[in-house]
């Protein structure tokens, strides 16, 4: 019998009918490609407190982390939440914080349903706005970055600029003379801090004298000042790329780029029709940011302007997506494996619980089910720090998954134009380890017709199988915890029939 290679490309496609995936990976989790091999990803570890070996929790998710290197070499974390804001060392030592003053934020956004919320005439008099209005009270997150050694925060349900200074014994205090109601902040490449939306005033960006985090009214002495941009949206977030800083709305991309006084910043618009989806859901790799915007959409500023990204999982996400919760999406680089992880609330949860990622290098997507909240990139830890809604986790480490499945499902292979039955007795396995991965067939005989599942199959060479059907879908899955390797599996198949 002529041998059927299953030649399918790298990465999942997940648009369309379950037909138009053939030749492709469909669905899985806790997978990724390299040189189209399929692999799982690294597990994850719970963060231990180095003292008594217990495991960090928070008490409500947060949605806010960065970590830096003081002067003296030493490692830091910080994690803010709707309520908190906590500092990790090296060691694990966790300490809380928190402003005295501030304010409590929201851990999930609010759906405005009740009357007043909308435009006059927007809804029909006395009666209450349905859920499915746009107007929601978002969830809080938190801006995070270091001015030297010094960290630098800001919650959005709070506005207040801070600055903590490594001593354990102090909280976290507000910047004297800094804006207030705030909704973001970063810290540019030449030290000046970016205040976003200061003063509620949602197209505004204001910035401290270089250097001065205290002095923020523009003089002839120094290089405060500040902008209000043209946009017909509101700044979501600002983000250092190499040589400038780039600032997202709901509508556009602006670029900062210094020039010194007396404009200080030169300000272009980069791109229109990209807005930014969160606060939290864009990453720099060197010069370029890769964000996610509405509908599943995602853009890339390359450092001179914006191109949106080709994606192959748009329908899957937009179609199960829950926009109530939005603002919770975030992304974070993994530098090591070349990929932009976003992470967000599917349509049936209100926390996050999936992630979508694309690999630059390779330039496919991955997707999967993961509850991470926040986190940050590897660099100044050896590991990427990601976050579950009640603890810290060690990424890209080991192989544990906490028994979630790491699997692969293939889209729809047939013989021709589907017009042959195909039936097939045997498969020849190409994996690194035989016997660390298992098979499932799912044969059915109309794209619409109920799916038989045959299997799983421990594989050996040749593995044994029985099976037909006008296409048939192949899933691959971790048998046991290996770095496991899967190439081109081949059917032993031949053409029947019609019927």
């Amino acid at each position: 019998m002529p041998l059927v290679p299953l030649k399918i490309q790298a990465g999942f496609y997940r648009t369309g009918t379950d037909l138009e995936s053939e030749g492709r990976w469909r669905d899985g989790s806790l997978v990724r490609w390299r040189d189209n091999s399929l692999r799982p990803i690294g597990g994850w570890s719970e963060r231990l407190k180095n003292t008594a070996q217990s495991i960090v929790t928070f008490t409500e998710p947060p949605r806010g982390a960065h970590g830096w290197m003081d002067n003296s070499g030493n490692q830091n974390a910080a994690f803010g939440s709707a309520s908190y804001l906590y500092h990790m060392n090296a060691s694990g030592v966790f300490t809380d914080i928190t402003p005295s003053i501030l304010n409590t934020g929201l851990v999930s956004g609010v759906v405005q349903t009740g009357y007043g919320n909308d435009f006059y005439g927007y809804y029909t008099y006395g009666t209450e706005r349905p859920a499915v209005s746009t107007t929601i009270t978002p969830s809080t997150t938190w801006a995070l970055d270091n001015f030297g050694q010094n960290l630098i925060a800001v919650s959005s349900g709070d506005g207040k600029l801070y600055e903590w200074d490594l001593n354990t014994s102090n909280d976290a205090a507000v910047i004297a003379n800094a804006p207030v109601n705030n909704k973001a902040m970063v810290v540019t490449e030449e030290r000046f801090i970016f205040a976003l939306c200061p003063a509620g005033n949602l197209k505004k960006v204001q910035w401290c004298d270089r250097e001065q985090q205290t002095v923020w009214s523009p003089a002839t002495t120094n290089e405060a000042g500040s902008i209000e941009l043209q946009t017909a949206g509101e700044i979501m977030l600002g983000i250092r790329a190499r040589g400038q800083t780039v600032v997202l709305t709901t509508t556009d991309c602006f670029t900062f780029r210094y020039s010194g006084p007396p404009y200080v910043y030169n300000v272009d618009r980069a791109g229109t029709g990209c807005g930014a989806i969160s606060r939290k859901c864009a990453a720099t790799v060197d010069q370029a940011v890769y964000w996610m915007g509405e509908k599943g959409t995602f853009f890339r500023f390359d450092g001179a302007s914006v191109q949106p990204l080709k994606c192959d999982v748009a329908d899957y996400i937009s179609q199960d997506f829950n926009a109530n919760q939005k603002h919770k999406t975030w992304a974070v680089n993994d530098v090591e494996n070349k990929e932009v992880w976003w992470f967000y609330p599917s349509g049936g949860s209100t926390e996050v619980d999936r992630y979508v990622a694309y690999d630059y290098q390779e330039g496919h997507w991955i997707i999967g089910n993961l509850s991470r909240t926040t986190g940050f990139e590897a660099g100044v830890f050896t590991n990427p720090i990601y976050c579950s809604p009640t603890k810290i986790y060690n990424h890209e480490f080991g192989l544990n998954y906490d028994g979630d499945t790491v699997f692969a499902e293939s889209g729809p292979v047939k013989i021709g134009a589907g017009d042959q039955v195909m039936k097939v007795n045997s498969v020849i396995p190409d994996e690194s380890t035989l016997g660390d991965v298992k098979l499932t067939f799912k044969s059915r005989f109309y794209p619409n017709d109920t799916e038989t599942s045959h299997g799983p199959f421990t594989l050996s060479n040749p593995t044994s199988v029985r099976l037909q059907g006008r296409q048939v879908r192949m899933r691959v899955e971790g048998e046991r915890l290996a770095d496991w390797r899967v190439g081109q599996m081949r059917l032993n198949a031949m053409a029947g029939g019609g019927r």
